[in-house]
């Protein structure tokens, strides 16, 4: 059973058998409609090949890994096209094959580098445009634009459409980090911490090794690890343990005046909203009490047995200071500020270094 299993255990990060599943199905309907767009681009002649090889090694690019930076669209139809023609250009120029080989593939190698669109399957490409045989040969400097870049177009287009039916990022986008809540340029406080993007470069220069990851990608990822490094480490404290229970509390139905002298009456940046059967309804705080309307807006909510490091993220990202704890029924429990946080974990850090 185990050895059955370690069958489907993924070569690259993250991917699972519902991926592999996913990709199979996308490389089917991707190389199979291109094939068949081409037929009536160029018609059942034989004198242009309707696809090329170097197909087959973008469309597991393209659906296998399409968060790669080797898979975008420009690297797939830059790379593939540029690539073709520097084949045609080298074999132009050098008339023995084994020679023409290999330059062909070394400057497709440059020129995707330099143009920013390398693609793996843009070394097949040149080296089609060398080797190809007849077909190839005759179309001389039309190759790389027909079928190469009508194919590459053709195959990014259906796996653009793929993707998003399948709803996955395509073309891929590093998530941006959140912009500062006081509109200012300094960092989230979130990301004031810890490493840095020059950190990440440093440890790249050190490894002596190119990564087939984006940066952001990268950086998303540490972050992540660091979070659930830090939430292993403290986990133990639960919301319970650090609530206030005393909530102070807005009726639905209370008025702007109410709702101002309970905020600066106790201090608070804002109060959670309670319908008449105590379910919590939102929060709302000065800016909405100086609007004059009290529309509650959502509430960042957690339960009591949650994490209480869980809560990390939501205090530092500068957009509220206040997680309110309920029960299943949405009724508030408590909350949970960013002082609580902070008081929780520093209590914690301490007895660590004891």
């Amino acid at each position: 059973m185990k050895a059955r299993l370690a069958l489907f255990h993924p070569l690259l990060a993250g991917a699972t058998l519902k991926d592999r599943l996913l990709a199979c199905a996308g490389a089917l309907a991707g190389i199979g409609l291109t094939g068949l767009i081409c037929t009536l681009v160029f018609g059942h002649s034989t004198a242009v090949p309707l696809i090329v090889a170097p197909m087959g090694a973008s469309a597991v690019l393209l659906f296998a890994v399409p968060a790669s930076p080797l898979a975008q669209p420009w690297s797939v139809v830059g790379g593939n096209m540029l690539s073709a023609l520097s084949g045609v250009v080298v074999s132009h120029v050098v008339p023995d094959p084994f020679l023409a080989s290999g330059l062909a593939v070394a400057l497709a190698i440059l020129v995707m580098s330099l143009t920013r669109c390398l693609h793996p399957p843009g070394g097949a490409a040149a080296l089609t445009a060398v080797v190809g045989g007849a077909a190839v040969k005759d179309l001389g400097f039309l190759f790389p634009f027909m079928p190469v870049a009508v194919n590459s177009v053709a195959l990014v287009a259906l796996a653009i459409l793929f993707h998003k039916m399948a709803r996955h990022n395509y073309p891929h986008r590093p998530a941006a980090p959140a912009p500062s809540s006081h509109k200012t340029t300094d960092a989230p406080p979130a990301l004031r911490a810890g490493f840095t993007t020059q950190d990440i470069d440093a440890a790249l220069a050190d490894m002596h090794e190119t990564l087939d990851i984006d940066r952001g990608d990268l950086d998303s990822l540490l972050r992540q690890v660091e979070q659930r490094a830090l939430l292993r480490s403290h986990g133990e404290v639960r919301c319970a343990d650090i609530m206030s229970k005393d909530v102070v509390m807005l009726d639905a139905a209370s008025s702007v005046a109410e709702a101002k002298d309970l905020l600066l009456r106790h201090e608070l940046r804002a109060l959670p909203v309670v319908s008449a059967a105590g379910v919590l309804l939102g929060v709302v705080g000065h800016a909405e009490v100086e609007s004059g309307t009290l529309a509650p807006i959502p509430a960042a909510t957690a339960r009591p047995q949650d994490a209480a490091i869980n809560l990390l993220p939501v205090l530092t990202s500068g957009e509220t200071h206040d997680v309110v704890i309920t029960d299943a029924q949405n009724h508030v429990l408590g909350i949970v500020s960013s002082t609580d946080l902070l008081a929780a974990l520093g209590k914690s850090l301490l007895w660590q270094g004891r």
